[in-house]
């Protein structure tokens, strides 16, 4: 099961002093090539004995401070984060052969970011959201539609409240690193370091 890379190589001159931005180039080529879900991305975290777990998470909003998602603060991930407040965030875009890994701090939003973001959600996944918590044992998928009909029963014709324990969360990031498939697994990995406010660009090898 091996795959050849053939696509154009990543070098020190084409690529943007600013990672964030080249992040944006990056993140739009895989909008424009129409890939399914080119925001999703795998969340590391872990908890204070540094146990980790990894898992998909859809990336709402990027910018200079960084990468934005959004989950319970009871699930698994949310109590790992209130433990230890450091994550590891990686994007693949296989058709692409491109690879974007990322560690930083993290952060919890304002309240009220939560909530103007909340409160733009289908209706749908607002109710999912109020219905149980997060990662928590089901005794079955039917309780599940019964609990989301009740939801919907409670909030018939009004807003759905954002519940207290959903929050947002940002990682502010330390190390980026743009990674491009290359023939004979000569790979071009290019790593953004900040140090001080300025990034340093270092190539690492394969």
């Amino acid at each position: 099961m091996r795959v050849e890379y053939t696509y154009s190589g990543l070098h020190e001159n084409d690529v943007h002093a600013d990672p964030l931005k080249q992040f944006g180039r990056w993140f739009q080529d895989a909008v424009d090539a129409q890939l399914d879900l080119p925001n999703a991305m795998v969340l590391a975290t872990a908890d204070r004995a540094g146990r980790p777990s990894a898992r998909y998470v859809l990336l709402k909003e990027f910018d200079r401070d960084g990468f934005v998602f959004y989950t319970h603060a009871d699930s698994p991930k949310g109590r790992q984060l209130q433990e230890n407040p450091h994550a590891a965030l990686v994007f693949y875009w296989h058709p692409m052969h491109r690879q974007v890994r990322i560690e930083g701090t993290v952060e919890m939003l304002a309240a009220d970011k939560a909530d103007d973001y909340f409160q733009s959600r289908p209706r749908g996944s607002q109710v999912s959201a109020r219905v149980a918590v997060q990662s928590s044992r089901l005794e079955s998928r039917e309780h599940l539609h019964r609990r989301a009909s009740d939801v919907e029963r409670e909030f018939d014709g009004a807003p759905v409240p954002r519940p207290d324990n959903w929050h947002g969360y940002r990682v502010r990031p330390e190390v980026i690193e743009f990674w491009q498939g290359q023939e004979n697994r000569l790979h071009d990995r290019l790593e953004y370091r900040r140090r001080g406010g300025a990034w340093t660009i270092t190539r690492l090898a394969p």
